[in-house]
């Protein structure tokens, strides 16, 4: 049993790379289910149809709306194929009343009483002269779903353990570094917080512990909010990714520590026309506008907008409220509230130079004018549908310097303060539309911020942020920069040159899309979005502002559900298009506005790639793949991903039939190593973490040691099994290792205060990068232990100079490891080389100038390096993933291309020669390919 597109989008079938199988979905729907209906479109892998249109059918008409739409579905079971429709397995998630009695009710789908992810259910009807009549229904509900029990062997406290392994292993998986700035290395970093249980529709189903994990992580202290969802049974964490929704991609932001929220600024008086005082203040385009202040009880005058309020009820209802967060840090903003902040004042109505400079004259402005939108054209009340307050806080920064970005944390805007040439980010009004329609999207169709879920969800904020900033801004879409997004952010370039992305820049699924894990980009939401945006705005173009917005955002509110993919999206629009009473030609348009960026059903399958298929779909998540001797080990699961991974051995040359090495006993079994003798892997089971090995060719599987910690990795060469345990709560890393011989178990270094990361064996040998404490700082270094005697060696690194050390490889005569020594912090890091005794230092690439490289992780055979590049991100583009090169031992010739395709490549495991695997996210999907040899420069 397969899934629909949009589910798959986000689980990838299994979870590392963030697209999917196609979905079923058509423009007009097929033969009808009843006769009443006009258009059915079935789902994919369930049941329940995906989209039932032109229906008018007879609801009840008293009692609640979700009620009605409960009876509706459970008097057609055979449309439908819902078996129990009640409140416990089909709960209310809402329903909202539009103009012309139209009501939209969203059900959750639960199982034996536990949410379902991404199954939700909608029912649109009309309600008018005391009848309700059903004109037709939308999303995923998972028929296929068949779990014996919902009760988890796994407790809360290992899950979140688990759950702040699985983030800590995945923020340390680049260079180890000196904390920034001098930061402690320890204290607790990352918190995790149990939100229940939760079942991921994959075939029939996975019942996971919902984890969410905030703090800050790596060395510079990055903020951290990662969505954790750890299998139930065995504890090992299928699928994560970061829960915050930023504008651009130069930052992260997510939950730390501080206050709640103010429940709402207290009134002095008691009557609404006098909650509001008319104030003055100068844009940052030098335009002065009219602001809506509120004058306290000190006469003091406070960025707080009650104009939205109803005159008979100054106490209730929208307040719009601008803080000054100049100074404070974003990871204190993300989630919580900062402590102490206070809205924008002034002793005087007329706003001088700081308020514009600040940023707090456009956010204000802006804010209003994003509220005056929604309420104008679909009669929304704020950005919850319910007359919540909105909130802004300006000007935050990330460890003392600018932040170039803005996001909304599901409570409140945050705009960052601009470096350089950027302005504070609420300096463009399509920026403010932007976040504050991530809060719409929250409060409607809530699309998953993963994978094309979030690319819809990054498109939609596009779309409308701009719609917002031309109608606020008197801007024609005649105009060739109407497109733009951040185009005002900058003081001195010109609009197109500092526009962060542009929605009519042609982008097309067969060109363009993107195969991204969730570490870059969520699974590509910025990276994807314009494919989605662009059909969007081409049909605003086409069908003028106002129908396309009508349909856009009946598209939105009524039609899309949490897990929808492009594929979806382009039915939901041709819905809601068709229920708006459009004409032929307008409804030709709009196919034709997504036929023209390749959102077709089935458009997947277009894409292809330069290297050698070994496996496709191996479907895992937070796993890789390892190569010794012509053997290769992964781990993979079957096509729907609802199998727990198992481990698998083949042929790096691609012939022959793989071989399942683990047993299938419900646990999973992950970090699948080789040296093309021997395979290991680590089992995951609820309370403990076995380490497993077993020969290549015939032989029995034997448990080796195992940890009731959380491990992130496995390398096996000979006798020696290393490990690396990560310390979630001091945010250091130690690497182990055991005799799988003799059974020995030791820590490479004994002292705990010493972190130890990234190793590579062979012969008898570990090299691992170390950073220790001295009286003045962290000193960086890479050690090579012989396990056999237990003597280390020191390379030659200039402690006094080195800033990160990455990973490490070891080969027939020397050690490889990533080297950066640049406090410019560029991105760019040295591949370094020297014999295993310390002497003979090479540099195989360099840090700077010709030949080098955003060097981020490597593996080695005797006879080749290759590096894996992940270069800054200033905005997410296919240059910005992660690529990679191949370099002789000594640098000759300067590194080349390992393939030229686009995409994510991750997980390089060198075999012998020049022969290279890894696991590809260029079709959308992870497959498990290789190159006997670079592609060259591509």
């Amino acid at each position: 049993m397969s899934v629909g597109q949009g589910t798959a989008a986000l689980l990838a079938a299994a979870g590392l790379l963030v697209t999917a199988v196609p979905a079923a979905h058509a423009d007009t729907a097929g033969p009808a289910a009843a006769s009443d209906a006009t258009g059915v479109t079935p789902g994919t892998g369930t049941d329940t149809p995906s989209l039932v249109t032109g229906l008018h059918e007879e609801a009840a008409a008293t009692g609640t709306a979700a009620d009605a739409a409960r009876d509706h579905l459970g008097a057609r079971k055979g449309r439908y194929h819902i078996a129990d429709t009640s409140a416990k397995d089909l709960a209310s998630a809402g329903t909202t009343t539009e103009k012309g009695g139209r009501e939209t009710v969203r059900l959750q789908q639960k199982y034996k009483g536990v949410p379902v992810l991404g199954g939700q259910y909608i029912v649109r009807m009309t309600a008018k002269d005391g009848k309700r009549t059903v004109t037709g229904t939308s999303g995923n509900y998972f028929t296929g779903l068949k779990l014996s029990s919902v009760t988890p062997k796994v407790s809360g406290k290992t899950a979140i353990e688990r759950a702040i392994g699985a983030v800590t292993a995945q923020q340390g998986g680049g260079p180890l570094r000196v904390p920034a700035g001098g930061r402690k290395a320890g204290g607790a970093q990352l918190t995790g917080a149990d939100q229940g249980m939760t079942i991921l529709p994959r075939g029939t189903g996975v019942l996971t512990r919902h984890i969410t994990v905030t703090g800050t992580g790596g060395a510079d202290g990055t903020p951290v909010r990662q969505e954790v969802y750890v299998d139930a049974r065995s504890g090992f964490p299928v699928m994560q990714y970061s829960g915050i929704e930023t504008f651009g991609a130069t930052g992260t932001a997510d939950a730390a520590t501080g206050d709640t929220a103010p429940a709402g600024e207290a009134a002095a008086t008691t009557a609404a026309d006098q909650l509001v005082v008319k104030g003055t203040g100068v844009r940052y385009n030098g335009e002065k506008t009219e602001l809506n202040l509120y004058k306290d009880t000190k006469g003091v005058y406070e960025m707080i907008d009650y104009s939205k309020r109803a005159a008979d009820t100054p106490y209730s209802g929208e307040m719009i409220a601008t803080y000054d967060a100049r100074g404070r840090d974003v990871s204190t903003a993300s989630g919580v509230w900062p402590s102490g902040i206070k809205t924008f004042q002034s002793d005087t109505t007329d706003l001088g130079a700081d308020y514009t400079d600040s940023g707090a004259v456009d956010a204000h402005w802006a804010a209003g004018k994003v509220y005056d939108y929604y309420k104008n054209h679909f009669g929304r009340n704020g950005l919850d549908d319910k007359n919540g307050f909105i909130y802004s806080l300006v000007g935050v920064t990330s460890n003392g310097q600018p932040y170039d970005n803005a996001f909304w944390d599901g409570t409140k805007m945050v705009y960052g303060q601009g470096s350089g040439d950027f302005r504070t980010f609420s300096a463009d009004a399509d920026v403010v539309g932007h976040e504050m329609t991530h809060g719409v999207v929250e409060h409607t169709a809530n699309l998953v911020y993963a994978g094309q879920s979030g690319a819809m969800n990054e498109a939609l904020a596009d779309y409308f942020g701009n719609a917002i900033d031309l109608e606020a801004n008197h801007q024609s879409m005649d105009d060739p920069d109407s497109g733009l997004l951040g185009e005002d952010l900058c003081t001195t370039k010109s609009p197109r040159e500092c526009a962060l992305r542009d929605l009519n820049d042609g982008h097309t699924t067969s060109k363009d899309f993107v195969g991204v894990t969730y570490r870059g980009d969520n699974g590509g939401v910025h990276l994807n979005s314009t494919i989605f945006s662009g059909a969007l705005w081409d049909m605003r173009q086409d069908l003028g502002g106002e129908l396309a917005d009508r349909i856009v955002y009946r598209a939105l509110s009524a039609y899309m559900t949490p897990l929808d993919g492009f594929t979806e999206g382009r039915a939901a629009v041709i819905a809601a298009a068709q229920e708006l009473g459009v004409t032929k030609a307008q409804l030709k348009t709009v196919r034709a506005s997504f036929d023209a960026h390749g959102i077709v059903p089935g458009w997947e399958k277009a894409i292809g790639v330069d290297a050698d298929t070994i496996l496709s779909k191996v479907n895992v998540a937070g796993t890789g793949v390892s190569a010794g001797n012509g053997k290769y080990a992964l781990s993979r699961s079957n096509e729907d991903g609802s199998e727990p991974y198992s481990v698998w051995v083949g042929n790096t040359s691609g012939k022959g039939t793989p071989e399942q090495k683990s047993p299938n006993n419900g646990n999973y079994n992950v970090y699948a190593t080789t040296d093309g003798k021997n395979v290991a892997w680590a089992e995951f089971a609820a309370t403990s973490v076995y380490f497993h090995v077993r020969p290549v060719g015939s032989g029995v599987d034997k448990v080796v040691g195992g940890t009731a910690a959380n491990v992130s990795g496995l390398v096996l060469n000979g006798d020696i099994l290393a490990y690396t345990v990560p310390d979630p709560y001091y945010g250091l890393q130690h690497v182990w290792y055991v005799n799988i011989r003799t059974g020995e178990t030791k820590q490479v270094n004994g002292s705990y205060s010493i972190a130890t990361a990234l190793p590579s064996v062979r012969d008898g040998r570990i090299a691992y990068a170390k950073m220790w404490p001295e009286s003045d700082g962290y000193k960086l270094g890479v050690e090579v232990l012989d396990t056999a005697t237990g003597r280390t060696t020191l390379m030659p690194v200039d402690k006094s100079k080195a800033l990160g050390i990455g990973q490490t490889a070891l080969s027939d005569d020397g050690v490889y490891w990533i080297e950066d020594d640049d406090i410019t912090d560029t991105g760019q890091a040295a591949v370094e080389r020297a014999a295993l005794d310390g002497s003979g230092l090479t540099t195989v690439t360099p840090e700077s100038g010709d030949g080098s490289l955003y060097a981020y992780s490597l593996t080695a055979s005797d006879d080749a390096v290759t590096v894996t590049t992940l270069p800054p991100a200033t905005t997410w583009a296919n240059d910005t993933l992660p690529k990679l090169y191949q370099v002789a031992p000594d640098g000759t010739g300067g590194p080349q291309r390992m393939s030229c395709d686009r995409g994510d490549q991750v997980y390089a495991a060198a075999d012998s020669g020049q022969r290279v695997l890894w696991l590809d996210g260029t079709t959308g999907y992870t497959n498990l390919v290789k190159r006997d040899r670079p592609a060259g420069r591509c």
